[in-house]
């Protein structure tokens, strides 16, 4: 699937022809359109991509912010800057789905496979779930019958007016004989 990346990574071109006409036009999945002028040969969408990131980052901690006093001005840089972020994530994220379609078109086995292997990986992870609230569940049925296995046994017990003197009485142990 590498190959299939081609034009997204530095000194990569997409394999195949490179056909002649519009970016992004119908019938050329895989290509972006371009924005003007935001793009050169050496500077990919991982590279806007994280070149915006750390532009957001660096508008909050700048010292220009920091010690600024108009918060319309430093709220409009980072809201630019996150703006920039955003568009360029939705470009990666518009990449890598036309890669996707490529794939599921010129190998729709391999989507088939990837979504069997999801499947059987949630079914494992609902599977320990339910082992899990199993084993929660037996805990919570021993302590109930633990809890009713003490209720009963004073009803066991002799009633009357000695009952508790030889409740107690049972409990203390025989003297040992001593020579």
């Amino acid at each position: 699937m590498a190959s299939s990346m081609g034009g997204m990574f530095p000194g990569q071109q997409p394999p195949g022809p490179h056909p002649t006409g519009a970016p992004g036009a119908p019938g050329q999945p895989g290509l972006l359109p371009a924005p003007a002028g935001s793009r050169t040969q050496n500077n990919t969408l991982v590279d806007e991509l994280e070149a915006s990131f750390e532009a957001c980052f660096a508008s909050l901690v700048s010292q220009d912010y920091v010690n600024g006093t108009d918060q319309e001005e430093i709220r409009t840089g980072v809201d630019q800057c996150i703006q920039k972020f955003l568009d360029v994530a939705r470009q990666t994220e518009c990449f890598f789905l036309q890669k996707r379609l490529q794939l599921s078109v010129q190998k729709p086995e391999q989507v088939v496979k990837e979504d069997v292997s999801e499947l059987r990986n949630e079914l494992q992870r609902k599977e320990a779930l339910i082992q899990k609230h199993l084993g929660k569940i037996r805990h919570w049925q021993q302590v109930l019958e633990d809890i009713n296995v003490q209720h009963k046994k004073p009803t066991e017990l002799p009633q009357g007016p000695l009952a508790y003197l030889e409740q107690a009485s049972a409990n203390i142990p025989a003297p040992m004989k001593q020579n």
